[in-house]
């Protein structure tokens, strides 16, 4: 798996999030789709900072953190720039965004101290040389068919006393006001409706799926873990966007409309195609009310020592 995720796997509720859809969409060359995960992995780094920094008064002195689902590294490189004495090792199941991840904590100065490991999750956390005491699965899980049986196998690669650290749920991100003097009002809410179908259908597909509530602190503690807690973090750009963050939403938009625009009716595709022209003033390129508000939520659990 690599990683909404976390660094930008299109995905429910954190579009293109952090990288772990890549292996639920056969649809979908992820290592093609790299400067889009970086871009919103690189917009979305004051949201995983406050994340970071949470998760950094629980786990003071990590020795391993592993990125489970790292997609290109940007966040398993903020790990160690966070945590300066933690090993960091980032895992995915496409290896061209690993070898993204590696060259960029080359350039970051943590080349010694992070690692990368090619496979499936989670089997592939077997092939970890110690138990982690920080498992970050940022969307990961929920493209595993049995999630709790997912969290369990997560559990057993942490050492006792390590925290488990699982980024699912939050909120759609948001772009435009629900009104913008094109079609008729709501696009985004009509879209997130494709979405939630979309998920569900990538849900039931999945090998030996299992449908589950998505209680996360209950599975975590059905899991084995302790002490769990929940938060959700915020990105907030308002408008006007600078150009990089518009040039995302724009990127964004673009393939929501080639993903999803046979389920549109006309005038919503007719929108979109406006919002999406950079000759037409109306569209993102141009107008001044494009924003990006989006909220990711985290739940921890602890290993019993």
């Amino acid at each position: 798996m690599a990683h909404d995720h976390h660094d930008g796997h299109s995905d429910r509720h954190g579009r293109h999030a952090h990288g772990a859809d890549h292996h639920a969409h056969a649809d979908i060359d992820w290592a093609d789709m790299a400067p889009l995960l970086e871009s919103q992995a690189e917009l979305f780094t004051p949201l995983y900072e406050k994340a970071l920094a949470w998760l950094g008064k629980e786990v003071t002195e990590p020795g391993l953190i592993v990125d489970a689902g790292s997609g290109p590294g940007v966040l398993a490189c903020l790990f160690a720039e966070t945590f300066p004495a933690a090993r960091v090792v980032a895992v995915d199941g496409c290896e061209p965004l690993l070898e993204r991840a590696g060259a960029r904590a080359a350039r970051e100065g943590s080349a010694d101290r992070f690692g990368t490991l090619h496979g499936e999750l989670p089997g592939v956390l077997a092939e970890l040389d110690y138990p982690a005491d920080l498992l970050w699965a940022s969307r990961s899980i929920h493209h595993l068919g049995d999630q709790r049986a997912a969290l369990t196998a997560f559990t057993r690669h942490l050492a006792p006393g390590g925290t488990l650290a699982v980024l699912e749920g939050g909120l759609p991100p948001r772009y435009l006001p629900r009104d913008i003097g094109l079609g008729r009002p709501g696009l985004q809410a009509r879209i997130d409706v494709l979405e939630e179908e979309r998920f569900t259908g990538m849900r039931a597909g999945l090998p030996g799926s299992v449908a589950e509530t998505e209680d996360w602190p209950a599975l975590l503690t059905a899991a084995g873990l302790k002490h769990t807690r929940t938060r959700s973090f915020l990105l907030d750009l308002p408008a006007p966007l600078p150009d990089r963050a518009r040039a995302y939403v724009a990127a964004t938009l673009t393939r929501t409309r080639d993903v999803f625009g046979d389920g549109l009716d006309e005038a919503d595709r007719a929108t979109l195609d406006r919002l999406l022209d950079p000759d037409d003033p109306a569209s993102v390129h141009h107008r001044r009310d494009v924003f990006l508000l989006a909220a990711h939520t985290v739940h921890t659990g602890v290993r019993p020592v």
